[in-house]
């Protein structure tokens, strides 16, 4: 069997499991390759803020809005299971394993070294190689502070806050601060 993107993309969006070895993850791997070419353009010498959108359409494949911002640098594993709101903000050296797809809201902030990894391996040695996608979402007004790393199947919460250095391991109501590793909310956010 052959396989394309097309195909790859139907399996990831259906949280179906990529078998090692076989012509989807042999696709994943090439469109892996792919996203590299890309990021190391982005993350080569400056790139002025609308070439950067540029660069982050062609790794999503997807128009990016006007009002987003990346510093770079910047790392993605596949760029096709990203989605962009309006007036999101990536701080640089965030990294996003976005196979199994992440969805940042409008008005998100994403903090410096940020990790959104959406693919597990499964414990079976025996099936080690295989990947197990499941999608991140950040809602609306979301700040992901610096050294964050939130997990694959996550939903982060619009208007939510999530501290500093916290490892994200289930998903965070609106409207918190979630703190720690694993991260637990700790308090209300209060309206300005």
């Amino acid at each position: 069997m052959t396989a394309t993107i097309d195909d790859l993309l139907a399996a990831l969006r259906a949280g179906k499991t990529i078998t090692g070895g076989s012509p989807l993850h042999e696709v994943m791997h090439r469109a892996s390759q792919e996203a590299m070419l890309v990021t190391a353009e982005l993350n080569g010498p400056y790139q002025p803020p609308e070439r950067v959108r540029e660069l982050l359409s062609r790794l999503t494949g997807a128009p990016v809005d006007d009002s987003v911002t990346l510093f770079p640098p910047f790392t993605a594993d596949f760029g096709r299971g990203i989605r962009l709101g309006k007036r999101v903000f990536i701080n640089s050296g965030c990294r996003f394993q976005d196979q199994g797809g992440v969805t940042i809201g409008d008005d998100c902030l994403v903090g410096h070294n940020a990790v959104l990894a959406t693919l597990n391996h499964d414990l079976d040695p025996s099936r080690r190689t295989d990947l197990h996608p499941a999608p991140i979402v950040l809602g609306r007004n979301v700040w992901v502070g610096a050294n964050v790393t939130i997990l694959p199947g996550v939903t982060v919460g619009d208007d939510a806050v999530i501290g500093a250095g916290s490892l994200v391991t289930k998903d965070v109501p609106s409207g918190v601060v979630a703190v720690g590793s694993p991260a637990r909310v700790v308090r209300s956010v209060q309206p300005g």
